[in-house]
C-alpha cells in the first residue's frame, strides 16, 4: 500500500512540475507581446507629437528636429561647392524665368496682332464682296439693256379729233357696221388710258321714263368706276342709257332715234357711242326695235338677227340685283353634286310660232328663205316621255299654274315669281332653257333670266337651242359652264346629261358661279363688264389696279441693334449676302399693252392660274406683278442661270430662274411696342431682305420718345385708317417685292427658318408657305365645320402670322374677294389668316405648303394675343362655315407634304417626327 501510494505522490509532483512551466511561459509570451505592441505602436505617436510640438516652437532655438540655417551647413567643408552650385542655379531659373515672362509678352502682342489682321482680311473680303456684287449688278443691268435694245420712248402727243367733224365714210347700211367702218379709232389711242363719258339721262327728255331703280344704280355704278371721265372732249367713249322703261311708259320709236340725235357728242351717226338698255324684268320688250341708232353699239338683252351685229353689238345680262348685293347665305352650296332632280323645266308657250310669223312681219320681211321648223312639239313629247319613264326623276311642267308671266312671241314665259322658280332650281342638278321657237329671235330677256337665275343658284343650265346668243359669248367661254344643245338633239339630251362625271359636272357648277358672280350679279359689274368687252375689242390696255397709299407715321432711329444669338445660331451656315446687297425692287408689270391681245383668251376664260376664278378684265387689275403667274410673263425677269454648285456656293447666293430676288416683311402690331422692339430687334441682320413695313393698327399713334432700331434696312411704319385685320393684306405701295413675309409682332423664328422658307416659296410662288400648320374637319353630329390647330401630319392651312405668299395675293383679297368675308373678319376680330387661305386654295386649287416641323411661333414671355381668347375658337368655327357659305364649297384641300431642311439643319423635336418628311 504503502509503496504504491509513494509511487503515486511521486508521479503526481512531476505532472504539476511540468503544468506550471507550461503556465509560466504562456504568460511570458503574453507580457512580451503586449510589451512589443506598446513599443511599437504608443512610442511613434508620442515621438510624432512632440516632433510636430518642437517644430512648431516659434524660436529658432528650441527647433531640435528643424533645418539648420545655410550658414552653418556651409562650415562644412566639403558642401561649400554645392551651395555654389545651388545658388548659380537660381540666378539661371530666375534668368530664364524672366525670359519666359517677355517671351510671353511678345506672343500676346503678336496674338493681338493676329487678330487684328484676321479683322483686316474680314473686312477685306467682305468690301471685296460687296464691289463685287456691285460689279455684277452694273453688269447685269447692262446686259438687261443690251438685250432690250430699245431706248425708252416718250407717251405720243395726245390728237383729239374735231367735235363735229364725223371722221369716217357712212357705211353701205346700218346692218353692216362693224368696228372697222363704224368706229373712229383716233379718239382712243393706246395711251389714252380709255376714258369713257357717261350721258346724264335726266337732261334729256326719255330720262323721265326710265325706271327710277335702274337709273339710280346706273348712276352710282357710273360715278365709281375709274374710267368715267366728266371731260366729253376727251373721251373715247360716249355711254347713255335708255332703257328699262317704266310700265306705263310708252315711247314710240321714232321719238327715241330723234332724241338719240340730238345727244351734244352724237356727231350725225352716233360713233362710238354705246346705247345701254338695261332690262329689269323678264317682260322687258325690245325697246332699240325699228330704232335707227346709226354707228352706235348697241348693249341690251333682247336681239332679233337682223337687228344684231355680231362683234359690234353685245348681249348683257339682266339687271336682277339694281341696288343690293347677292345674299350668300341664301345660296345653296355646290355640293353635293347630284340633287333630287337630275332636270327640271317650267314654263308656258303663249303664241306659237306660226302665229307669230303671221303676225310680226317689221324685222322678218326682210329674211330671206322658208319658215323656220318648228321643234317645240317634239320637245314636249321627249321630255314628257322622259318624265314617264322614271328612270330618273325629272320635273317637267309646260303649262303655268298660275298666270305666266309676259314674254315675247314664240317665247316660252316664265311661271310664277323668282322666289318659287329659285327653290325649284336649289332641287335641280340641270336647268332646261328653252329658246324661243322663232330662230330670228336671238336671245331674249326671258332667256337671260332664265340662265341668270340658274348660274345663282347652281343648276348647270342646259340650252336647247344652238342659234341663241350668249351674253358676252364673244369673249366668255360658255362650254365651261353651260351645256348648248341643238333642238334636235333634244331625244339624246337625257343620255348626254346621265353621262356627265360627278367632278366634270362640279367643275361647271363652279364656273358658272364664278361667272354670275363676276359678270351678272350686280350694275357694277355689269357695267364693268360691258366696258371692258368694249376696251378688248380696241386692244386699249386696263388701267392698273390701284394701289394703297401708305400713310407714314414718322420715328425715330437708335443705334444698331444687336443680333440675336438665338436668331443667329446658325453654326457654319452661311445664309447669305449680310449688307452687302442694297434694296433691289422686283421688276414691275410692263405688259399692260402685249396682253390685252396676246393673252385675251386666258384673261376672259378662266386658263389655269389665279385667273381660274378671278379674271383681271371686268376689275381691270393688271397687276405690277402679275405676270409672274402666266405662262408667258416671265420673258422680263433678268437674264441669268442660278449660281449652281453645292455648299458655301449654295448657301451664299439664291440662284434659281430668279436669282436676284428679295421680300419685304408685313407686321401687324397693336401698342405691344416692346414686342414689337424685340421682334424688329430679331430681323437685324436677315439676308435679303428689302424692308420691313409694320402696319399701325391702333388709333394711338407709337410714344414719341419710342426708339427705333436700326436693322440696316427701312422699317416704314404705317397709319391705317381705322384698326382692322384686313390690313394685314392691304398692297401697300410701300411693297415693292412680289414676296412678302407676313409675321406676326411676337412671331419667334430663327433667321435660317426665314430664309428656308424663303427658298421654298421660290419654288411655289402661287401657294402660301409658312410654319403653322391647321386643318379643318367635319363635325358629323352638327353637320357643320371646324377649325382644329391640334399636332396633325395632316394639314389645309397655314396661318399667315409666320407665312410667305405673292403680293397679287394682297391684291384679290383687298379688292376682289367678296366684302362680306372681309366684313366678318372686322366683326370678329379674327379669321383673316382663314380668310386668305380660302381665297389661294380657291384660286389655285392646291393646299398650302408647311415649312419645318414648327407647330407654333409664339415668343416665350409675350404678352397674349387674340389667340388666347376663350371664343377665339368658336368664332373660328363660325367664320369657316360662312365662308363655305359664300364661296358655296370647300375650296381648302388637305396635304401631308412637308418641307423639311437638310442644308440648313432644322432642329427636329423627337415627339414631331413621326409624320413623314419631304425634302
Amino acid at each position: 500500500m504503502t509503496g504504491y501510494t509513494m509511487l503515486r505522490n511521486g508521479g503526481a509532483g512531476n505532472g504539476g512540475q511540468t503544468c506550471m512551466l507550461r503556465w509560466s511561459n504562456r504568460i511570458r509570451l503574453t507580457w512580451l507581446s503586449f510589451t512589443l505592441f506598446i513599443i511599437l505602436v504608443f512610442f511613434p505617436l508620442i515621438a510624432h507629437y512632440y516632433l510636430t510640438t518642437l517644430d512648431e516652437a516659434d524660436e529658432a532655438g528650441k527647433r531640435i528636429f528643424g533645418p539648420r540655417a545655410g550658414s552653418e551647413l556651409c562650415e562644412v567643408k566639403h558642401v561649400l561647392d554645392l551651395c555654389r552650385i545651388r545658388e548659380s542655379v537660381s540666378e539661371e531659373l530666375l534668368q530664364l524665368e524672366a525670359k519666359r515672362q517677355e517671351l510671353n509678352s511678345e506672343i500676346a502682342k503678336l496674338n493681338l496682332k493676329i487678330e487684328a489682321c484676321k479683322k483686316s482680311i474680314e473686312n477685306a473680303k467682305q468690301d471685296l464682296l460687296q464691289l463685287k456684287n456691285v460689279i455684277s449688278q452694273t453688269e447685269h443691268s447692262y446686259k438687261e439693256l443690251m438685250a432690250q435694245n430699245q431706248p425708252k420712248l416718250s407717251l405720243p402727243i395726245r390728237l383729239l379729233p374735231e367735235k363735229d367733224d364725223a371722221g369716217l365714210p357712212p357705211p353701205k347700211a346700218q346692218r353692216s357696221c362693224r368696228l372697222h367702218n363704224c368706229f373712229d379709232y383716233s379718239r382712243c389711242p393706246l395711251t389714252s388710258g380709255f376714258p369713257v363719258y357717261v350721258y346724264d339721262s335726266d337732261q334729256f327728255a326719255f330720262g323721265s321714263y326710265l325706271d327710277p331703280l335702274v337709273k339710280q344704280a346706273f348712276q352710282a355704278t357710273a360715278r365709281a368706276n375709274v374710267y368715267v371721265t366728266d371731260n366729253a372732249d376727251i373721251a373715247c367713249l360716249y355711254v347713255i342709257l335708255v332703257g328699262e322703261m317704266q310700265e306705263p311708259a310708252v315711247l314710240r320709236p321714232a321719238d327715241l332715234e330723234k332724241q338719240l340725235s340730238s345727244l351734244p357728242h352724237w356727231r350725225a351717226d352716233g360713233h362710238n357711242h354705246v346705247v345701254l338698255s338695261l332690262s329689269r324684268k323678264s317682260d322687258t320688250q325690245n325697246l332699240l326695235y325699228n330704232v335707227s341708232t346709226g354707228r352706235a353699239m348697241v348693249a341690251q338683252s333682247t336681239f332679233y338677227a337682223a337687228q344684231y351685229r355680231p362683234g359690234f353689238d353685245l348681249v348683257v345680262s339682266p339687271l336682277v340685283h339694281a341696288m343690293s348685293e347677292p345674299n350668300f347665305m341664301e345660296i345653296p352650296p355646290q355640293v353635293p353634286v347630284k340633287r333630287k332632280y337630275l332636270f327640271t323645266f317650267q314654263g308656258e308657250k303663249i303664241e306659237s310660232l306660226r302665229s307669230s310669223l303671221q303676225e310680226a312681219r317689221s324685222f322678218e320681211e326682210e329674211m330671206e328663205g322658208d319658215p323656220p321648223a318648228d321643234y317645240d312639239d317634239r320637245i314636249i313629247a321627249t321630255l314628257k316621255a322622259v318624265q314617264d319613264s322614271k328612270l330618273d326623276q325629272v320635273l317637267v311642267e309646260f303649262t303655268c299654274k298660275n298666270q305666266p308671266r309676259p314674254s315675247l312671241p314664240t317665247e316660252w314665259a316664265l311661271c310664277g315669281e323668282r322666289e318659287d322658280r329659285l327653290e325649284l332650281l336649289k332641287l335641280s342638278t340641270f336647268a332646261l332653257i328653252i329658246t324661243p321657237g322663232d330662230p330670228r329671235l336671238l336671245v331674249s330677256s326671258g332667256c337671260a333670266a332664265r340662265l341668270f337665275e340658274a348660274l345663282e343658284v347652281g343648276a348647270v343650265p342646259v340650252v336647247l337651242g344652238e342659234h341663241v346668243q350668249l351674253p358676252y359669248q364673244d369673249v366668255l367661254q360658255w362650254s365651261e359652264a353651260a351645256l348648248v344643245v341643238p333642238k334636235p338633239r333634244v331625244t339624246e339630251v337625257h343620255f348626254l346629261l346621265r353621262s356627265l362625271s360627278d367632278s366634270d359636272l362640279l367643275a361647271m357648277r363652279r364656273q358658272g358661279r364664278f361667272l354670275w358672280e363676276t359678270y351678272f350679279s350686280t350694275t357694277d359689274s355689269i357695267f364693268s363688264t360691258v366696258l371692258a368687252v368694249m376696251r378688248t375689242r380696241i386692244q386699249i390696255p386696263a388701267a392698273p389696279i390701284r394701289e394703297e397709299a401708305a400713310a407714314e407715321i414718322p420715328h425715330r432711329s437708335g443705334k444698331a441693334a444687336g443680333t440675336d444669338p438665338n436668331m443667329a445660331d446658325t453654326g457654319d451656315l452661311d445664309l447669305g449676302p449680310v449688307e452687302t446687297e442694297p434694296p433691289y425692287a422686283s421688276p414691275k408689270y410692263l405688259r399692260n399693252f402685249t396682253l390685252t391681245v396676246t393673252d385675251l383668251y386666258r384673261s376672259w376664260n378662266s386658263a389655269p392660274g389665279p385667273f381660274h376664278l378671278f379674271p383681271h378684265t371686268p376689275f381691270d387689275p393688271v397687276l405690277p406683278s402679275e405676270a409672274k403667274f402666266l405662262g408667258s410673263g416671265t420673258g422680263f425677269r433678268p437674264i441669268g442661270g442660278g449660281a449652281g454648285g453645292s455648299g458655301k456656293e449654295f448657301q451664299a447666293a439664291l440662284g434659281g430662274n430668279v436669282p436676284r430676288e428679295q421680300f419685304t416683311v408685313v407686321m401687324l402690331t397693336y401698342e405691344r411696342e416692346e414686342v414689337l422692339m424685340n421682334s424688329l430687334e430679331r430681323l437685324n441682320g436677315l439676308p435679303y431682305l428689302n424692308k420691313v413695313v409694320v402696319v399701325w393698327n391702333s388709333p394711338k399713334l407709337p410714344s414719341e420718345d419710342l426708339v427705333w432700331p436700326d436693322i440696316g434696312v427701312p422699317i416704314m411704319v404705317v397709319r391705317t385708317e381705322k384698326n382692322s385685320l384686313n390690313n394685314r393684306f392691304l398692297p401697300w405701295n410701300e411693297i415693292e417685292t412680289e414676296a412678302i413675309l407676313s409675321i406676326d409682332d411676337d412671331a419667334h423664328l430663327r433667321h435660317d427658318e426665314i430664309m428656308f422658307g424663303f427658298r421654298v416659296w421660290r419654288e411655289a410662288r402661287d401657294r402660301i408657305v409658312g410654319f403653322p400648320g391647321r386643318y379643318h374637319a367635319w363635325d358629323i353630329p352638327h353637320q357643320s365645320w371646324l377649325y382644329n390647330s391640334n399636332y396633325s401630319c395632316e394639314l389645309s392651312m397655314v396661318l399667315t402670322g409666320a407665312a410667305f405668299f405673292h403680293k397679287y395675293y394682297a391684291y384679290l383679297y383687298s379688292y376682289v374677294m367678296p366684302q362680306a368675308i372681309r366684313d366678318m373678319v372686322d366683326e370678329y376680330i379674327n379669321c383673316e389668316d382663314i380668310a386668305m387661305n380660302f381665297l389661294v386654295s380657291h384660286i389655285t386649287r392646291k393646299p398650302p405648303i408647311k415649312v419645318t416641323s414648327r407647330w407654333t411661333f409664339r415668343c416665350p414671355g409675350c404678352p397674349q394675343a387674340l389667340s388666347h381668347d376663350d371664343s377665339h375658337f368658336h368664332e373660328r368655327h363660325k367664320c369657316i362655315n360662312f365662308f363655305v357659305k359664300v364661296y358655296g364649297y370647300m375650296p381648302l384641300l388637305y396635304t401631308q407634304f412637308r418641307v423639311d431642311s437638310v442644308l440648313f439643319k432644322t432642329r427636329l423635336p423627337h415627339d414631331k417626327t413621326k409624320c413623314f418628311k419631304f425634302i
